[in-house]
């Protein structure tokens, strides 16, 4: 009698799979995609890193402009011949080389690296921490927000370096060869200037103008305007320019970095395969370095534009003590000073080597700020 097989025994040849890998090859429901801690002490540290690697790579690029532009802005006597013009930068470029040699175009930049690798760590990781909690979900990403986060974390970070701000921006202003002034000899010129002694005329109007003395007296001995204030000269127009070049910033860079990143765009402007390769898997791909160089670019240019002429009254006020009488100029003072010496013109002298000089520093900055949180791993 013919043995009947069972139609459902299985065929000795195929493997026999046991309880474990039965439930391995069922499809597992996908895991919700995690989001990286910014709170961490880790990714602020790396955050502040990588910002201010940023910072002092884009500063050593534009070193040279920088400095001629500050001459420029606060009216050096010695170069205030070369302003204006289409020329004058290169000519004072030359000047400076063939007077003082290559360090002269970088005098006041290892005050400047010191003042910029915090100031770039911490505005980036303010941008950051800021940007987390008023930016929860992409359904609450407006401009108004990034406005907001970027003028915010501006703020924070020139208040913790603004005096090293000062010291750079007088080392810089020095051009004669006989005015080499170390860090600490020009922290102590700055710390020891004063205010000239106001000198009033005897008679009657001495005792009119007695009361007033004895209350500005009393007024500056309780706000001295000389000593530590004096490496704050300026910072009321810092902190009023700072809103709208830091908003514009970050605003105008994140904005543009999004359309670079749309999907008609994305296949030329992004590296592949570096969408979430990051601790954050729903962070977007990285652009590549011409994009991301031209989204930096572009983002100097919108914050240079709306927050030069506060820059230029800031520069003037941080000069006071080496100018003039040496009288401490306020906010006010300077800019009727700079209207009536060039009208509104005055505010936009040097705009031009601001251009050329904030697009590439813009450009490496931010360049630099997100290739090295890629590689770092945030």
């Amino acid at each position: 009698m013919t043995t009947l097989r069972v139609a459902s025994a299985r065929p000795s040849h195929e493997p026999t799979i046991c309880p474990t890998d039965q439930e391995a090859m069922v499809p597992k429901k996908a895991e919700p995609q995690r989001k990286a801690n910014k709170k961490s002490a880790e990714y602020i540290i790396k955050t502040g890193l990588a910002g201010g690697l940023a910072g002092c790579a884009a500063k050593t690029v534009v070193g040279p402009l920088d400095r001629v532009k500050i001459l420029f802005q606060t009216s050096n006597p010695n170069f205030t011949k070369y302003a204006g013009k289409w020329s004058g930068l290169p000519i004072a470029i030359k000047d400076i080389y063939l007077t003082d040699g290559p360090r002269g175009l970088f005098k006041g930049h290892s005050a400047t690296l010191l003042r910029i690798f915090p100031y770039a760590g911490i505005k980036f990781l303010a941008y950051e921490q800021i940007r987390a909690r008023l930016i929860k979900d992409h359904t609450e990403e407006t401009s108004v927000r990034r406005f907001l986060s970027g003028s915010m974390a501006g703020c924070v970070s020139v208040f913790f370096t603004y005096p090293l701000e000062v010291i750079r921006v007088r080392l810089a202003f020095e051009t004669r060869n006989e005015s080499r002034s170390t860090l600490r000899s020009i922290c102590r010129t700055i710390y020891n200037e004063r205010p000239p002694p106001v000198h009033i005329a005897g008679g009657s109007e001495a005792a009119v103008l007695a009361p007033l003395t004895a209350a500005t007296a009393a007024v500056h001995k309780v706000a001295p305007r000389y000593g530590l204030s004096n490496f704050f000269r300026g910072f009321t127009p810092t902190l009023l320019g700072m809103l709208p070049y830091a908003g514009a910033s970050f605003l105008v860079h994140d904005t543009v970095s999004d359309v670079l990143r749309y999907p008609l765009l994305a296949s030329h402007t992004t590296i592949p395969n570096s969408k979430g390769s990051t601790a954050d898997p729903n962070k977007p791909a990285q652009l590549r370095y011409w994009a991301e160089l031209g989204a930096g670019g572009f983002a100097g240019f919108a914050s240079q534009t709306v927050s030069y002429p506060l820059e230029v009254v800031r520069r003037r006020m941080q000069v006071g003590g080496v100018v003039g009488d040496g009288h401490r100029l306020g906010m006010r003072e300077v800019i009727k000073r700079i209207s009536q010496e060039r009208g509104y013109r005055g505010f936009f002298v040097g705009l031009t080597i601001g251009y050329v000089k904030i697009i590439p520093m813009s450009a490496v900055s931010f360049y630099v700020y997100e290739r090295g949180k890629y590689y770092l791993g945030i």
